[in-house]
């Protein structure tokens, strides 16, 4: 009876340390004296600038609605197209080079610029090439939504489109059907295109100073990635008392089988 104490002992041990800690299931922990959070938010909200491709949606307004006809996007008889879609198809996407094909313009560098320099660079090429001064022409160039991979330890992984300017990371989680208490939230990964390439950060959701983290905000095209925590792979239980159990029925089964054994 001493020996079955110990073994359950041990088992309840055992279990009791695969549990989930409560502070690795939260968000915005103040690991350390974090600074003024809104002044670091500010600094971190830089001008995205153009990729390779991302599409622009590109709207040309003047006087006489005309003479732009061409260089506008015409309406999609198909209803059933959701806005990402008409995006796709109506959109200018930066190829290889960095350059999109307009109608009358040619190819065009956008390579690197923000989305109120490449209103301006249009602006510049219309009046130049095309227009005149009393033409009023007004260029306006947005990306055509925030689209984002989240995989891993999340309530629903895939391919996801924001129509926003910026998106933060719990942003583009939270549209993702949040992390479960199985998701490491401290190891966090972003996979990032570069000119260059891809690269990989981690981020700590746990902590508030992530607030902070160049990668806080997120960019066209960038994949999520939540690992989940190691009590998964163990296939422990999420809490104590689901461990309880869990040690609970096994220990019914070792007593079961020792008496069984005991009768031959």
């Amino acid at each position: 009876m001493k020996k079955l104490g110990f073994l359950f002992l041990l088992l309840l041990g055992i279990f009791s340390t695969s549990c989930i800690p409560h502070k690795d299931t939260l968000y915005f922990v103040n690991k350390a004296n974090a600074l003024d959070s809104l002044q670091t938010i500010k600094e971190m909200q830089k001008p995205y600038r153009v990729q390779i491709n991302d599409i622009l949606t590109i709207r040309v307004k003047a006087l006489d609605q005309d003479n732009v006809r061409i260089l506008n996007p015409i309406d999609s008889p198909n209803l059933n197209m959701t806005s990402g879609e008409k995006s796709y198809y109506d959109g200018f996407t930066v190829d290889a080079h960095g350059n999109i094909r307009m109608p009358t313009l040619g190819y065009i560098n956008v390579l690197g610029y923000t989305t109120e320099e490449v209103e301006e660079l249009l602006e510049e090429k219309l009046l130049e090439e095309q227009f005149k001064e009393t033409a009023n022409i007004f260029v306006t160039v947005k990306l055509a939504g925030m689209r984002f991979t989240v995989m891993g330890e999340v309530g629903s992984p895939g391919t996801k489109t924001l129509f926003q300017e910026q998106v933060n990371v719990f942003e583009a989680i939270a549209n993702s059907g949040e992390i479960p208490v199985t998701g490491n939230k401290k190891e966090v990964l972003i996979i990032r295109q570069y000119p260059q390439g891809q690269k990989i950060h981690h981020i700590d959701l746990n902590d508030v100073a992530v607030m902070q983290s160049p990668y806080y905000y997120i960019q066209p095209n960038d994949i999520i990635y939540v690992p989940p925590l190691k009590q998964k792979s163990l296939g422990t239980g999420e809490t104590l008392m689901q461990n309880v159990a869990t040690v609970a029925t096994l220990l019914s089964l070792v007593t079961t089988s020792i008496l069984l054994i005991n009768r031959l």
